[in-house]
């Protein structure tokens, strides 16, 4: 129940949606829905279905367990499904997008045709809390509060790598969108994409993880 796929209609045609459910272990990426979001990408390539990605993760699920499992090896199914998809494919980031999971969550830098994202959006590699404590260790520990000179290096973090516009002067995002107009630009964009054509690489088939 960590990520949802369905299938809908938007100006009348029909989209395959890939979303995360942060309601459901905080949207995470475990092995059943690294599987999952694989299998209905795969389907949907099968049936010339346009993708939509909705994005809000904040990495792949922890734990001792997962990692016996192979959440890496699992996790690659998802990647190697949309890295092999030909169909029109549009990531929109609504939150969160730490780390790997939002990589292989259908980002540019696997070739998503387009990629938007609302003004409340946090690419990074991690939480701010997270990353300041790394990168700022040697400043909190030599300060003489570092309760307060951790709090101010959490902002300092936020202000300058996690404000929305940061992602799209990066060129990880294509545009920074108004929620309210989400059904709008996502219509345009796949009218811009009807017409994709993309050729696999001339092979008998891939070699994908298993």
């Amino acid at each position: 129940t960590n990520v949802i796929v369905a299938l809908a209609r938007i100006d009348g045609h029909v989209v395959g949606i890939v979303a995360n459910q942060p309601q459901s272990l905080a949207g995470v990426l475990d092995i059943n829905a690294s599987e999952k979001a694989a299998r209905f990408v795969q389907m949907c390539d099968a049936f010339n279905i346009p993708l939509i990605t909705l994005l809000d993760v904040p990495g792949f699920l922890p734990g001792v367990d997962q990692e016996h499992d192979g959440i890496i090896r699992h996790g690659a199914k998802l990647l190697y499904a949309y890295c092999n998809a030909t169909v029109p494919r549009i990531q929109l980031i609504l939150r969160k997008a730490y780390g790997g999971a939002y990589i292989v969550m259908d980002s540019r830098s696997i070739g998503a045709d387009l990629s938007y994202a609302w003004p409340t959006n946090e690419i990074a590699v991690m939480g701010a809390e997270g990353a300041a404590n790394v990168i700022f260790r040697r400043d909190i520990n030599a300060a003489e509060d570092p309760d307060a000179m951790r709090a101010q290096k959490i902002k300092e973090y936020r202000t300058e790598l996690m404000h929305p516009y940061y992602a799209a002067e990066r060129g990880l995002v294509d545009d920074v969108i108004d929620p309210a107009e989400t059904r709008e630009v996502l219509a345009a964009a796949l009218t811009m994409l009807r017409t994709k054509h993309a050729d696999l690489p001339s092979r008998k088939h891939g070699n994908p993880p298993m």
